[in-house]
């Protein structure tokens, strides 16, 4: 009597190569995870800090048309604690206004702040006229006469620095605060503008 055969029990050699290829391409991505994360413990990154250290109000100028012109110098100071990584910003831009109104956007190129140093960002803010309506006119007016005017200051950088050789961490460092003058002598009343409560 003839036999009969089965195939059923051997595997095609390219289902091997499958197995075989998946296995591999897991072995290597959980290595690279390992590393990845060994690399993060040794360097234990801290996320860079950014504040606004001085300022001055050079010029504030309104009239009774209602057109403000002002200039600001604004200095800001990046931390970078991280003992064993340089840290890379970009897309740095803080949005200057006076009750809600646009005055300068202040930007700054990509730029890199080396371990364990700081660097300063001074601007010099000059707006052009701004036209104020009755009510800005008031609160423009009003801070004068109390000697002390408050400008808002909002906006960031992303950063980012290598954790080994596979990969890298990535953060955003903002500000949202108040500055305040006293128009009689131009000068800057301190006040805390940090990001560091942003960890």
């Amino acid at each position: 009597m003839p036999r009969l055969t089965s195939r059923h029990g051997t595997t095609s050699p390219l289902i091997w190569c499958a197995a075989i290829i998946c296995a591999i391409i897991s072995i290597v991505v959980i290595i690279g995870g390992i590393l990845v994360f060994v690399g993060y413990m040794v360097i234990h990154p801290r996320v860079p800090i950014i504040s606004v250290t001085d300022a001055h109000l050079d010029f504030l100028k309104y009239d009774i048309v209602g057109v403000l012109q002002t200039q600001l110098t604004i200095v800001i100071r990046v931390d970078n604690h991280n003992a064993k990584a340089h840290a890379l910003f970009d897309e740095t831009e803080f949005k200057l206004s006076y009750d809600g109104k646009l005055i300068a956007i202040l930007k700054a190129p990509e730029f890199e702040v080396v371990k364990e140093k700081s660097m300063f960002l001074p601007y010099l803010v000059q707006s052009y006229p701004i036209p104020l309506n009755p009510t800005l006119m008031q609160a423009v007016d009003y801070a004068v006469k109390q000697d002390v005017i408050t400008f808002e200051l909002k906006g960031g950088s992303k950063t980012r620095w290598r954790v080994g050789p596979l990969g890298s961490v990535k953060f955003e460092c903002n500000l949202s605060c108040e500055l305040k003058f006293r128009p009689s002598d131009h000068s800057y009343i301190p006040s805390p503008c940090t990001s560091s409560h942003k960890h």
